[in-house]
């Protein structure tokens, strides 16, 4: 309900007098007598993934800040409280999928321990969910198009690269072979994704296990 009507004397410009009133409401006025519910502000991390979920489904064209947003529930207002524009999102979406699916997992294998294949096997499994391997596979797709993204999936393949020497190089001592097993294992978690042969006795998932178990033999 509304408190007491308030006027405030008001002179223009001219002299003239106005008598403004107001009805200051109480705070639970409104809304059925409730507090009025807060609104959660979406926020930058959403609209990133968002982004990303957008990218694996459909390639970049498919991220839209009008679609993000639509798909958020949210007006594409806010968006612009954290971005200057398309371009800057798709930028912090391959920051996020390179820190995510990179420098995060080495990392997380690397504070975990255990052994050189452990640690292969750890990151393979975190980097190649089902979740990021869409993204993954969305940004190669991406790559194609885009001489920035390729420059940045080179870098990032390098490094994963470089990440399977050091480790097989730890109980591989021939050169070749460190280069081989390395181009083969990572070969296999990018590929696995297109493979469709059968494999009698076996199933997709296990022929690809057993495949790698292979490669980390000492």
């Amino acid at each position: 309900m509304a408190s007491a009507i308030r006027g405030t004397v008001v002179p223009d410009l001219y002299g003239t007098v106005y008598l403004i009133y107001t009805v200051p409401y109480k705070s639970n006025a409104i809304n059925g007598g409730c507090p009025i519910p807060a609104v959660a502000r979406t926020t930058r991390t959403r609209w990133i993934e968002a982004g990303l979920d957008a990218l694996a489904r459909g390639g970049p064209d498919a991220v839209r800040v009008e679609t993000l947003a639509a798909e958020l529930g949210v007006t594409k207002g806010g968006f612009y409280g954290y971005f200057d524009g398309r371009p800057a999102l798709l930028t912090e979406m391959l920051d996020e999928w390179e820190r995510r699916c990179t420098k995060a997992v080495i990392a997380q294998a690397d504070a975990e321990g255990g052994t050189p294949a452990d640690r292969i096997r750890r990151v393979g499994q975190l980097t190649y969910s089902e979740d990021f391997q869409r993204i993954d596979l969305a940004i190669r797709a991406w790559a194609h198009h885009d001489r920035s993204v390729a420059t940045r999936l080179q870098r990032i393949d390098n490094e994963r690269m470089d990440f399977l020497r050091k480790m097989f190089g730890t109980f591989v001592t021939d050169p070749d072979e460190i280069e081989a097993r390395s181009t083969l294992m990572f070969g296999l978690a990018i590929g696995r994704h297109f493979i469709v042969a059968d494999h009698p006795g076996y199933s997709t998932r296990e022929a690809i296990r057993l495949a790698g178990e292979f490669l980390l033999r000492p």
